[in-house]
C-alpha cells in the first residue's frame, strides 16, 4: 500500500495555497475528495490563463493531480447532509478559507465532532481563526509584504521585491500538510480530532527564524545585500563570470581555503582581513572586488567545473528551462507525465516529499464533478436518493457540472 493509501480527506480548497498542500498527500495515495461549488464553477484555479481551455488550465493540473471531484452546494439541505456524510466516512476535513469561514459554514470540530469524534479539521487560512486580520482574505504578495520579506528582497539602492515564486503559499500549504498528518496521528492514537487553525501569515512570520532571533535578542535591523550575499557569511553570494552568474557558498571556513587555493589567489589565505568570517566580513569590501575581478576572467562552466572539484559549494544561476533540464532534475524523477484528454499529455514537477522506494503514480486532475458517481456509490446512496438530492439542488446544476 501507498503510505496514505488507508487516509479520506474532504477538501474544500481552491486556487493556490490549499490544493499546493494537499496534493502532496495525494501523490502519497491519500483519497483528495474535492468539494467544489457548483454555481461558481467550481474551483477558480481551472481558469486560470495563459493555459487554460475551458474549464481545464495548467495552473489546475499543477495542484490538483492525483484527486477526485464532487460539486456540492453546502449552502442547501441537501449539499450539506451529503457533506455530513462525508464526514462519517472520513479522516480530516481540509480547507483554505478566509479566516472566519470555516466556522461560519460549520466546518470546524466543534461543528462536526458529534458526526465523527476523530475527524481532523485542517483550516489553512490567511491570517488565522482568531486574532485582529482574521476577517481580511490573505495573498501571497500582501503576507510577502506584510511579514517583511520584500523589504528583505532586491538590490540595496532597489524597490522592496517579492519572490519569483508564491513562497509564503506554497510553505503555507506544507505547513497545512504537515499539521493534518499531525493532527491524524493524533486521532489514530487517542480516538478524538480536532482543529489545525493553520495560517500563510503565520507561516511568513515563522520563516523570519534566525534574523528574527538577531532583532529580538540583539536588535539586528536586516537590510538588502547586494549580489544576494548571505548577511553573515563572506564569501556566500552571486558572482558574475564572463557569459553569466553563479553561486559560490564558503558556510565554513574550509571552503574559503579551498575557494583561495582554486582560483590561484592562495594569498589571500595568510592576509589578516581575511582570516576568519568575522574579518572577511569586516574587510568584505576589499574582498569582494578580488574575487570579482577574477570571476570575470572566466565562464561559469569553467568556475563551476573548478569550484565543484576542489569540493567548494556552487552552482550556475539556471533559468527555468535549464533547472527543468538539469541531469540531476531527471536522474531524481522530478518530471511527471500524465494523459489528458485536452492537452493530450501534461508534463509537470513532481512531489519532493516521499516515503519508502515505490515509485509513485500520477493521474491527470480531475474534470470537475467527475467522481460524482463513485462518491454516491461509497455513501451508499440509491437511485432514488441521488434523485432527490439532485432536485433539491445539492450539486447544482448536474448537466452543468457532470462531464
Amino acid at each position: 500500500m501507498r503510505p496514505l493509501e488507508d487516509v479520506r480527506i474532504i477538501a474544500v480548497e481552491q486556487y493556490g495555497a490549499g490544493p499546493f498542500g494537499s496534493v502532496h498527500l495525494a501523490d502519497l495515495g491519500a483519497d483528495v475528495l474535492k468539494i467544489e461549488e457548483p454555481t461558481s464553477g467550481g474551483d477558480v484555479g481551472r481558469y486560470v490563463p495563459p493555459y487554460n481551455k475551458g474549464e481545464d488550465s495548467l495552473f489546475f493540473e499543477t495542484f490538483n493531480r492525483n484527486k477526485r471531484s464532487l460539486s456540492l452546494d453546502l449552502g442547501t439541505p441537501g449539499g450539506r447532509k451529503v457533506f455530513e456524510d462525508l464526514v462519517r466516512t472520513s479522516d480530516a476535513v481540509y480547507s483554505n478559507l478566509r479566516g472566519d469561514v470555516p466556522a461560519k459554514i460549520k466546518i470546524t470540530y466543534d461543528d462536526l465532532k458529534h458526526l465523527n469524534p476523530a475527524i481532523v479539521c485542517c483550516s489553512l487560512t490567511g491570517f488565522g481563526m482568531t486574532g485582529p486580520r482574521a476577517k481580511q482574505p490573505g495573498y501571497d504578495y500582501i503576507l510577502q509584504g506584510l511579514a517583511g520579506w520584500m523589504d528583505l528582497t532586491g538590490d540595496p539602492d532597489g524597490p522592496p521585491t517579492k519572490s519569483g515564486l508564491s513562497l509564503v503559499d506554497f510553505c503555507g500549504g506544507y505547513v497545512a500538510a504537515l499539521s493534518l498528518m499531525a493532527g491524524l496521528h493524533a486521532a489514530r492514537r487517542d480516538g478524538i480530532g480536532g482543529d489545525c487553525d493553520v495560517s500563510l501569515y503565520d507561516t511568513a512570520i515563522s520563516m523570519l527564524t534566525y534574523p528574527a532571533a538577531w532583532h529580538l535578542n540583539a536588535g539586528y535591523r536586516p537590510g538588502r545585500t547586494k549580489n544576494s550575499a548571505h548577511p553573515s557569511l563572506v564569501p556566500f553570494q552571486a558572482f558574475e563570470a564572463s557569459d553569466g552568474w553563479f553561486v559560490v557558498g564558503c558556510a565554513k571556513e574550509k571552503f574559503w581555503v579551498r575557494l583561495a587555493e582554486a582560483i590561484g589567489l592562495a594569498e589571500l589565505l595568510d592576509d589578516p582581513r581575511f582570516t576568519d568570517f568575522a574579518a572577511r566580513g569586516k574587510h568584505k569590501d576589499e574582498l569582494l572586488p578580488l574575487l570579482e575581478k577574477r570571476f570575470a576572467e572566466s565562464t561559469v562552466d569553467h568556475w563551476v567545473s573548478l569550484l565543484t572539484e576542489a569540493g567548494v559549494p556552487t552552482g550556475p544561476i539556471n533559468d527555468v528551462e535549464q533547472a527543468l533540464t538539469e541531469e540531476h532534475t531527471l536522474a531524481r524523477g522530478l518530471i511527471a507525465t500524465t494523459d489528458h484528454e485536452v492537452w493530450g499529455e501534461v508534463r509537470q514537477v513532481t512531489s519532493p516529499v516521499r516515503f519508502g522506494n515505490e515509485p509513485a503514480e500520477y493521474r491527470r486532475a480531475p474534470r470537475r464533478n467527475e467522481n460524482f458517481d463513485e462518491v454516491m456509490e461509497l455513501l451508499g446512496y440509491s437511485a432514488e436518493d441521488v434523485s432527490g438530492l439532485v432536485d433539491a439542488g445539492a450539486f447544482g446544476s448536474i448537466a452543468q457540472a457532470t462531464p
